[in-house]
């Protein structure tokens, strides 16, 4: 067989080992140390290249981001930071038909700010908001689509765990992805809020709910209390970074420190608990070092095989323009959604378009952004929709069935598909905010 063929064969065998449930660190590194084997009929040339892979990944400097984002994620949970925001986003959404579910957006968006994560936003916000909205008597399918549909934020707001896997696959900047996550973080919060606003005046059965009694409100003081502290931290980590007074690993470091002293003088912390979360990290850190090390296995894989030179070649002889490569890759990553998580997504399809991008003189920073939001879609899509199964799975409520949850995130999976399209056409959405 050809290094084309063994390629293709094997992106094959990592998409059916991955949907089969191999880990997809494990999935990637065996199949493609594997495939350069027999391409090279050279097992020492696999070895040297895995070599390599751990080398670049674990000795990179701005891996450091991973841990002290993962630990300031962590601490800000257990601070009860996305409790308060939430409450607070409640009272100025109260007197809106749809004023919870846009409570719930607004707090999301806050809270990714400091996490990073989906999954995290999903269970959080699935024992916080649907309980609320369904005493409020709203829809239990729309509780648990906005639910669904906001977690992806975690995901694009910075600081993104996916946005800094895909730094390290594009050998991009971790602060500048940030920096581009900003923008569509916050245009894809305002497009659930213009939804919710739509679906509440147009179809106000799917939304159902009432306002707010008078008697539920906060005073000043304590809207204060609640807001100052993250807004605080997110003025330290996205300032710190956006005024160029800190490098990535620096406002992860100053953020990490900052939620230490938040969630101590609130007595959310103790040494056990610390102790508890310095774990997790450490576990959730070497996962990623793990994957990131695969994926960089993965992309020389590719290259001697050749295959992104052969689609760079095949789309230039079929006089494919911008606009077909692009609905080229977003029908592949839609697709594919529809089977594995967005980390599988983003390191499997992402090498193989990062030399065509480049060639064609676009941004790689911008393509990034591109990516990880075409990739979000697949958390809120039939069979795996991760964030849905999350939220199934912490709310534990036989009312609600997995079938509700897809339904109810229908409508914002559409709504983050219109605002990729946006991202795509507008390309300064992204890197505006980088000149």
């Amino acid at each position: 067989m050809t290094p084309v063929e063994i390629g293709l064969i094997s992106i094959a065998a990592i998409v059916l080992l991955i949907w089969a449930g191999v880990y997809i660190a494990v999935a990637l590194g065996m199949v493609s140390f594997i495939a350069i084997w027999l391409m090279r009929d050279n097992i020492d040339l696999a070895f040297a290249l895995t070599k390599i892979a751990i080398g670049d990944s674990a000795m990179e400097y701005t891996f450091a981001t991973i841990p002290l984002f993962v630990f300031m994620g962590l601490v800000v949970s257990k601070a009860g930071l996305g409790a308060d925001i939430y409450a607070v986003m409640n009272q100025g959404f109260r007197r809106i038909t749809g004023g919870i579910g846009m409570a719930t957006v607004g707090a999301n968006a806050v809270f990714a700010a400091v996490t990073g994560s989906s999954i995290a936003s999903a269970s959080v916000f699935s024992k916080m908001s649907v309980p609320e909205m369904l005493r409020h008597k709203y829809n239990p399918r729309f509780a648990v689509g906005v639910v669904a549909g906001s977690s992806v934020l975690g995901m694009i707001i910075p600081p993104s765990a996916m946005l800094i896997i895909y730094s390290f696959v594009a050998e991009q900047s971790v602060g500048e992805m940030f920096l581009a996550g900003v923008v569509p973080g916050l245009l894809l919060a305002f497009a659930y809020v213009l939804a919710i606003w739509f679906m509440g005046k147009f179809t106000p059965g799917f939304v159902g709910g009432e306002l707010i009694e008078e008697e539920d409100l906060m005073g000043w003081g304590e809207i204060a209390s609640k807001t100052l502290p993250i807004l605080f931290l997110i003025a330290v980590v996205l300032g710190g970074l956006y005024a160029g007074w800190t490098t990535p690993v620096e406002a992860g470091a100053a953020g990490s420190l900052i939620g230490i002293i938040i969630a101590a003088f609130r007595g959310k912390i103790t040494l056990q608990s610390m102790w508890e979360t310095l774990i997790e990290t450490g576990h959730i850190t070497a996962a990623l070092l793990f994957l990131i090390t695969a994926a960089s296995m993965y992309a020389r894989m590719l290259g001697i095989a050749g295959l992104p030179n052969e689609l760079q070649e095949i789309l230039a002889q079929n006089n494919l323009d911008f606009f077909w490569i692009m609905v080229i890759l977003v029908v592949l990553m839609l697709f594919l959604g529809t089977i594995l998580d967005t980390a599988s997504i983003i390191l499997i399809v992402v090498p193989l378009f990062l030399p065509l991008i480049e060639s064609m003189g676009l941004s790689l920073v911008w393509f990034g952004i591109v990516a990880v939001v075409a990739a979000e879609i697949g958390l809120l899509t039939p069979p795996l929709g991760l964030s849905c199964f999350v939220i199934k799975a912490t709310l534990d409520d036989d009312r609600i069935k997995l079938k509700d949850v897809f339904l109810g995130a229908l409508p914002f999976a559409f709504v983050m598909l219109l605002v990729l399209i946006l991202l795509i056409r507008f390309p300064a959405l992204s890197i505006a905010i980088l000149n």
